[in-house]
C-alpha cells in the first residue's frame, strides 16, 4: 500500500506540486485580506476572495474533463457538458486582472503598497488558475481534433474571455446572470456586439494579446524544460553506450 502511494506521488509529483502551490497561494491571499481587515477595520477588498473562488470553478471543471477525456465514450457524451460550464465560468479567472484598476480609487485604511501586493497576488493566482485550466482543455482538443484545432481553440477562448471581462467590468454582468436571466442577459450582450464602442474593441484586443502572451510564455517554458530533460537523457544514454568501448 505504501509503495503504491509512493509511486503515485512520484509519477504525479509535478501535478501535485501545482495543486499544492495554487492552494497555498489562495491561502496566503486569504491571510493577506484577513490581515487588512484586522488592521483597517474595513472590508474594501473582500470581493477578491469571492473572485478567487469563482476562478477555481473553471480549474476544477477542466481538471475533471481532462481526467475523464481518456475514455472515448465520455469524450463525446460528458465532456461537452463540462466544457460548456467551463466556458461560462472561465472568464472569472482572467477577470481578476481588472481588479488592479480598483487601486486607483483606493480602498482606504491601509498603505497603498500593501493593497498592491494583495490585489497583485490575488489577480496573478486567478490568472494562473485560468491558464492551467485552458492548457488542460487545449490538451483535450489536441488529442481529439489535432494541434491546429487546439491553437485555434486557445485563440477563440482568449478573445471570448476578454470580451466577457469587458462586460463583467463595465456592463456589470457575470456568469450567474446568464444562468438566472438568460434572455435578458443575451439581449444586453447582443447590444454590445451590434454597436461596439472603441473602448470595447481596444479592451478586447489588448487583453486578448496579453492573455495569449502569458499563455504562450508559460507553455513554451514548460516545453523548454521537457526538451532540456530529453536532451540530457540522450547525452547520458550516449555516454553509457560509448563508455565501455573506451575501457
Amino acid at each position: 500500500m505504501f509503495d503504491k502511494i509512493k509511486n503515485f506521488i512520484l509519477s504525479n509529483r509535478h501535478s501535485i506540486a501545482v495543486f499544492v502551490l495554487l492552494n497555498t497561494a489562495c491561502f496566503i491571499c486569504i491571510l493577506l485580506v484577513a490581515a487588512r481587515i484586522a488592521y483597517s477595520d474595513t472590508r474594501g477588498n473582500t470581493g477578491l476572495i469571492w473572485n478567487l473562488f469563482l476562478a477555481w470553478i473553471p480549474f476544477v471543471l477542466a481538471y475533471a474533463a481532462h481526467a475523464i477525456s481518456w475514455r472515448r465514450t465520455w469524450l463525446y457524451l460528458i465532456i461537452p457538458v463540462i466544457a460548456l460550464l467551463w466556458l461560462l465560468f472561465f472568464p472569472n479567472a482572467p477577470y481578476m486582472l481588472t481588479d488592479l484598476q480598483d487601486l486607483a480609487r483606493g480602498y482606504g485604511g491601509a498603505p497603498l503598497w500593501y493593497d498592491v501586493i494583495v490585489v497583485g497576488w490575488c489577480s496573478w493566482t486567478g490568472m494562473l488558475l485560468g491558464i492551467i485550466s485552458l492548457y488542460l482543455m487545449q490538451d483535450i482538443i489536441f488529442r481529439a481534433f489535432g494541434r491546429l484545432s487546439g491553437w485555434v481553440f486557445v485563440l477563440v477562448i482568449s478573445a471570448l474571455s476578454s470580451f466577457a471581462m469587458y462586460i463583467g467590468r463595465f456592463a456589470r454582468l457575470n456568469s450567474w446572470d446568464i444562468l438566472q436571466n438568460p434572455a435578458e442577459t443575451t439581449m444586453e450582450i447582443l447590444g454590445l456586439i451590434i454597436d461596439p464602442s472603441k473602448r470595447l474593441a481596444a479592451f478586447t484586443i489588448l487583453y486578448t494579446l496579453f492573455f495569449l502572451f502569458i499563455f504562450l510564455l508559460l507553455y513554451s517554458f514548460s516545453h523548454m524544460l521537457t526538451e532540456q530533460n530529453a536532451r540530457s537523457q540522450d547525452v547520458l544514454e550516449r555516454l553509457a553506450v560509448t563508455q565501455p568501448s573506451n575501457t
